[in-house]
C-alpha cells in the first residue's frame, strides 16, 4: 500500500465527520449513531439525505452547499475516496456534511427505521449479469424501504441504460410511484425543472464529467417506496 494511502488512511482517523464502524460493531448492533445521526453527528433537527457508493463525495458536496438545511452523509467502503470528500468538505467549512466508510450491504445496521428522507445513487455499478447486486433490486430496495420515511424519495443518475432499464422494471413491478424520470436529463428534465432542481440535477461527479466527455447520455428517475412491501418481504428475489 502506498504512502499516500497510508497517510490518507490515517486522516481519516482524525475527522470527526468520518465514522468507520467496525464489522463486530455493526452486526452485534453496537453502533451508536443508529437512529441517533442528527442529534449525535450533526447536532440539530434536519431532513437527513445518503449518497450510496459516494465515491469521492463530489455529490455529497454539492448537495450539502445548495441545501444548507438539510443534512447528508455520503457511503463508500473505500477509505481514500472518502478522505478526499472528507477534506473537501473541511476545507469548505461545510458542518451539514459527514462520511460513513462502509458496505451499503449494512446500511439498515447504521441507520434507524425511517431516519432517513432521501437516498442518491449516483453513477452506481451497474452490476452486469448480476442483477441481485445492482442497487435498485429488490434486496437493496426492501432495506432502503426501512431506513426511508414515508414519502422519502430515491434518486436515481446513471450513464447505464441497462441499469435505468432495470430500475423502471422494478418501479413497474412493485407499482411504485415516479415523481420524475428521463432518459436524458439534460435535455429534458434539467430545463423543465425549478432553479433548485436544476442546480441539483447539474452536480457533476468525476465519473459524470468522464462520461459526458465520452458523449454518455445521462438518465434520471426518482421514485418512493410508500408502495414496497414492509419488513423485507420480497428481499430474497
Amino acid at each position: 500500500m502506498g504512502k499516500n494511502k497510508l497517510a490518507r488512511f490515517a486522516e481519516n482517523e482524525s475527522f470527526a465527520h468520518v465514522i468507520q464502524p467496525g464489522f463486530e460493531e455493526l452486526v452485534q448492533g453496537r453502533f451508536p449513531l443508529k437512529g441517533q445521526w442528527n442529534s449525535m453527528m450533526f447536532h440539530r433537527a434536519a431532513p437527513l439525505g445518503l449518497e450510496l457508493g459516494c465515491g469521492r463525495g463530489e455529490y455529497t458536496l454539492g448537495l450539502a452547499a445548495l441545501q444548507p438545511a438539510r443534512n447528508f452523509i455520503g457511503v463508500d467502503i473505500k477509505g481514500a475516496r472518502i478522505w478526499r470528500g472528507a477534506k473537501n468538505a473541511a476545507e469548505q467549512g461545510l458542518a451539514n456534511v459527514a462520511f460513513l466508510r462502509t458496505h451499503v450491504d449494512h446500511i439498515t445496521r447504521c441507520f434507524g427505521t425511517h431516519e432517513v428522507d432521501e437516498i442518491w445513487l449516483t453513477f452506481s455499478d451497474p452490476q452486469l449479469g448480476k442483477p441481485r447486486k445492482r442497487l435498485t433490486s429488490p434486496l437493496f430496495l426492501a432495506r432502503y424501504k426501512e431506513i426511508l420515511k414515508p414519502n422519502g424519495l430515491i434518486h436515481l443518475k446513471t450513464d447505464s441504460p441497462a441499469l435505468y432499464a432495470y430500475t423502471l422494471e422494478m418501479i413497474a413491478e412493485h407499482k411504485l410511484r415516479i415523481h420524475e424520470k428521463s432518459a436524458d436529463v439534460y435535455a429534458d428534465v434539467v430545463h423543465r425543472a425549478s432553479p433548485e432542481e436544476q442546480a441539483i440535477l447539474s452536480i457533476r461527479t468525476y465519473y459524470e464529467r468522464m462520461w459526458l466527455e465520452e458523449g454518455r447520455t445521462i438518465h434520471y428517475v426518482r421514485f418512493d417506496l410508500d408502495n414496497y412491501p414492509a419488513h423485507g418481504e420480497e428481499a430474497g428475489s
